[in-house]
């Protein structure tokens, strides 16, 4: 067995005479199993919010998505359909054109995006599931709304008396002349509400999906012009792959998105207040390994006599060092590994009871992640490695023949 190992364990194992270097010991040891824990709870928290905020963005969001690389609006010919179609690792895809418009029933209003969809969009996309009462109708001026309009609107189901009213402005260039003002800026279409989907309070508030065809009338486009293609994966080809053939079938008109670049600046952003909250913690976690160093130094102290005693049988002074460096080390590990359980245990009953609710009816989100765990010993064994290596360079020949 290894000398410095099995001294360094005995010594890890054993009380010492000093009761106050006893205290020390635990109170360090403690501050590593609370730390480590702390900071896998607050990773695996981070993570956990970080995948229920994409949530919502999955929900209308494709896996790849062909957006106009110039403009809003782009055309795809039905040669290039054609194309699209028989391109490996697609399952479907589906045509959009999204314009922002002006809301109005009877006496109020508001913004919204006007989306026109074709009929593959809701296997394309997790749209269906959001339906939260009616249907998404079956006549052409049918719609379907966000229940944070359908509140604001106050807007009723299938009233076709007396309907909500979509207004955009009409396309042209140059300046409004006197002539102009004569007739109406503007083009107005009637929507029939049948159905009204709930996700979260903005998006609940953005939309108004009707039929495509329908859209483009209004908008004054042909029916090759849409402002976007959304795409869905089989999974049994990469996804780089899918979306070079995707550009080569579209070409340069349109750019290819996947989900991480259609919302860039959401996961840029998540992932720096993910990597702020770890330097945060690491911060806290080496203030509280300076308790490792003093721990070991009053051990060094606590335990002269026996050092004196090794280095008479022959011990070197760097073996001598090796025991202090491997026992804060042992305590490091041990104490990252017990924190990390700890942690663990807490997570897996926050999934699996829920017992930390943000409403009644939402528990905490959170995340078990095997690359957090990772993280948390790496950094533990990191700082522990730093921390006793400082602390056993303290032994030196004069410490051990005084």
């Amino acid at each position: 067995m290894n000398f410095p190992f099995y001294i360094a364990k005995r010594y890890l194992r054993s009380k010492s005479s000093q009761n106050a270097v006893n205290i020390i010991n635990f109170i360090t040891f403690l501050v590593i199993v609370i730390g480590s824990a702390a900071l896998f709870i607050v990773l695996s928290a981070f993570a956990g919010l970080k995948t229920f905020s994409l949530s919502f963005t999955n929900t209308f969001d494709p896996d790849l998505k062909a957006i106009a690389a110039v403009g809003k609006h782009f055309s795809i010919s039905p040669e290039e359909e054609i194309a699209l179609q028989d391109i490996d690792g697609l399952a479907n895809f589906s045509k959009e054109l999204e314009e922002m418009a002006y809301l109005t029933f009877r006496e109020k209003s508001c913004i919204a995006y006007i989306k026109g969809i074709d009929g593959n969009y809701r296997s394309v996309t997790g749209v269906d599931s959001t339906l939260y009462f009616g249907n998404w109708g079956v006549m052409e001026f049918n719609g379907v709304v966000g229940i944070g309009i359908y509140n604001l609107l106050g807007v009723p189901l299938d009233n076709y008396q007396n309907p909500m009213t979509l207004l955009v402005p009409k396309p042209g260039k140059g300046s409004i002349t006197p002539q102009g003002l004569n007739t109406k800026p503007y083009n107005e279409m009637p929507i029939y509400v049948s159905g009204v989907y709930a996700v979260e309070e903005n998006l609940d508030k953005k939309y108004v999906f009707a039929q495509l065809p329908l859209v483009q009338s209004l908008l004054e486009k042909d029916s090759t012009q849409i402002s976007g293609v959304n795409f869905k994966m089989n999974g049994q080809v990469p996804l780089e792959a899918v979306q070079e053939e995707i550009r080569s079938v579209l070409g340069k008109k349109v750019l290819v998105l996947n989900r991480q670049e259609q919302y860039s600046s959401l996961y840029r952003m998540l992932n720096t207040e993910n990597l702020a909250t770890y330097l945060i913690f690491t911060l806290v976690l080496i203030i509280a390994l300076f308790n490792v160093v003093g721990a070991i130094i009053m051990m060094i102290l606590d335990k002269q006599q026996n050092s004196k005693t090794l280095f008479s049988l022959g011990a070197t002074i760097k073996e001598l060092r090796r025991i202090y460096f491997t026992q804060g080390l042992l305590v490091t590990s041990l104490g990252g590994c017990i924190g990390v359980l700890i942690g663990s245990l807490l997570i897996g009953s926050q999934l699996a009871f829920g017992w930390l609710r943000i409403t009644p009816s939402l528990a905490y989100p959170v995340e078990f992640n095997l690359m957090n765990v990772l993280v948390v010993l790496g950094t533990i064994v990191v700082l522990g490695f730093i921390s006793s290596k400082i602390a056993s360079s303290r032994i030196n020949k004069r410490l051990i023949t005084a």
